[in-house]
């Protein structure tokens, strides 16, 4: 039987919501905040810094740091007691939390990766959630932002997201052969929620749906 289920999801489309959802429906953890407070207890800073880099491979802090910490000479003082936070530890992290997941099961895992992480665990049903734009706008100003800011939220996060899976991971964003199962979620939460539920009945036992094989061997480049 599955016991995970990633959550990708285009920004806007509610898939947040619906992984919340879907998790307390089922009474198994969600990880989706839970990821960033993992990560930031593991590396010793603050949840805000893995935040500014969460699935964003162009951020200013990333950009930032990588700059400031190559050849600096405090970088090796013994007195900074802690390395530098960025992508590429998150990622490795990330890489410990998924496996961690995989032992635990039951669980909802939200983005960051899981998908591609988790594609050789069996127990494991991928799901990516989509949206019209307009429907992703709606949603957007809905949680409380002006048109502006959820149209250039709406046009700029899922690049990022797919220029994050590229540089890890080699793949185009979405992965659609990644996927059991890919849904439009204009159709509103419940009718995702229970045509998630209803899907994994009815493959669980099947052979492998999935089928993605990276081209690329270690995570951080």
């Amino acid at each position: 039987m599955f016991r995970i289920i990633t959550i990708e999801r285009e920004y806007g489309c509610g898939g947040g919501a619906i992984a919340a959802q879907l998790a307390e429906h089922l009474g198994w953890k969600l990880w989706d905040r839970l990821i960033t407070e993992e990560i930031a207890r593991l590396a010793n800073v603050d949840s805000s810094a893995v935040r500014r880099c969460d699935e964003r491979m162009d951020s200013r802090f990333h950009r930032l740091a990588k700059a400031f910490w190559r050849g600096s000479y405090e970088r090796n003082s013994a007195a900074l007691g802690s390395q530098v936070f960025d992508m590429d530890c998150m990622m490795t992290m990330m890489q410990e939390i998924a496996a961690k997941i995989a032992q635990e099961g039951s669980a909802v895992v939200v983005g960051r990766g899981a998908p591609y992480f988790l594609r050789e665990n069996p127990d494991t049903f991928h799901v990516f959630l989509y949206a019209p734009r307009a429907e992703k706008i709606r949603r957007t100003i809905a949680d409380g932002n002006t048109r502006e800011e959820a149209e250039d939220l709406v046009d700029s996060v899922d690049r990022e997201r797919a220029a994050y899976i590229k540089h890890y991971f080699d793949a185009d964003w979405p992965t659609r052969s990644l996927y059991h199962l890919m849904l439009n979620t204009a159709v509103g939460n419940e009718s995702v929620i229970q045509t998630i539920l209803y899907t994994m009945r009815l493959v669980e036992g099947r052979p492998k749906a999935t089928d993605y094989e990276p081209k690329i061997s270690t995570i951080a480049r």
